[in-house]
């Protein structure tokens, strides 16, 4: 049986381009070329991971930020990325553009908002040894 497998995570947001830029500052990855639209025409766009599963970025023109941990607009979307350093990953993630969420609920991760608001989570990689 062909089963389903995991292509990408769409992210809703004001501006893709803008937030794809982040997504890229902060993993490496690309973002796509444009090719023949133009900035104020981009609807969607994804980041290049080659076959592995990857992030797209949405318009949505009265997007609404999460108010996560509490409020009114729930996270919607969460995401984990792991690194072998918290701190350097923090720094890293904070030069950016992602914010330190102020609730941080445990201590093997960080939580941190990217630029529109979605909460992500740097996670300390595991040794295996």
């Amino acid at each position: 049986m062909d089963l389903p497998r995991l292509q990408l995570t769409a992210l809703d947001c004001p501006d893709p381009i803008a937030l794809a830029q982040f997504y890229s500052a902060l993993t490496g990855l690309e973002v796509e070329p444009l090719g023949d639209f133009k900035p104020e025409d981009v609807q969607w766009i994804e980041l290049l991971n080659g076959a592995a599963p990857t992030l797209a970025f949405q318009k949505v023109p009265a997007f609404v930020a999460p108010t996560w941990p509490e409020g009114a607009v729930p996270q919607q979307v969460h995401l984990d990325f792991t690194v072998e350093d918290l701190d350097l990953g923090e720094a890293h993630a904070l030069a950016s553009g992602a914010t330190k969420a102020s609730y941080q609920p445990g201590t093997s991760f960080r939580v941190y908002l990217d630029p529109v608001g979605h909460p992500f989570c740097l996670v300390q990689r595991s040794n295996p040894n």
